[in-house]
């Protein structure tokens, strides 16, 4: 009963979710097709360390977490509200955070400490949230989309704070999330979620020249 209640409070979203054309002899939705322009754009400005990044942040959230919440991925569904809050605190951050000298945020790396805590972190979190979907929704991958639900908040905590090492993070989670869309023949997320991969690398990429002062006089 619960179940049935769940899919019936989304039902509304199922005009945004008819197919709009096709990928591949699969149909794609209105709804994924703007969240994958606006996930491309605002990626592309992370790349650029551009604040603007942050608003196309939240609006790519919102629509990720209508589809995904739709498609029973509950926890990747609930990551998008915790990404638009800390798509508010990152943008605050780039605006206005401070490092531990009190000076403007800048583009640096983490300690190995550092990243043995970033891995930690997403090693606690992974179950907790497997466990939280596995009783309280009808996931039929519950610890599988908890995976990257986990990484993820632990990669969006480390952009807000412009840390370099929020790329590979990213390009790990994005690894497992195709594999994940797959599963729910959310195909244009698979090829998104393939060229955010891609634009991990280059963004770890670009981000350690600029932490080694080799970006060309950039602004970080």
């Amino acid at each position: 009963m619960m179940d049935v209640a769940l899919a019936d409070a989304w039902a509304w979203i199922d005009p945004w979710l008819a197919p709009w054309w096709t990928l591949w002899g699969v149909p794609v939705s209105r709804l994924e097709a703007w969240a994958f322009v606006l996930s491309l754009a605002m990626v592309g400005f992370n790349l650029r360390v551009n604040p603007m990044g942050w608003p196309l942040a939240i609006a790519s959230s919102l629509l990720y977490g209508l589809l995904f919440a739709r498609s029973g991925l509950y926890g990747e569904g609930s990551l998008q509200i915790v990404f638009i809050a800390l798509a508010v605190w990152g943008w605050w951050q780039w605006l206005r955070g401070t490092d531990d000298r009190q000076q403007a945020l800048r583009v640096r790396g983490l300690t190995a400490r550092g990243k043995a805590g970033a891995v930690l972190a997403t090693l606690v979190l992974w179950p907790v949230i497997g466990l939280l979907l596995d009783h309280a929704t009808d996931s039929d991958v519950p610890y599988w989309d908890a995976l990257p639900t986990a990484g993820s908040l632990v990669g969006q905590w480390l952009l807000g704070r412009k840390w370099v090492d929020n790329w590979p993070c990213w390009l790990a989670v994005n690894l497992v999330s195709m594999a994940l869309f797959a599963h729910k023949a959310l195909w244009l997320t698979v090829v998104l979620y393939g060229i955010f991969a891609l634009l991990s690398v280059l963004g770890w990429r670009q981000w350690q020249r600029r932490a080694r002062g080799l970006d060309g006089g950039l602004p970080a």
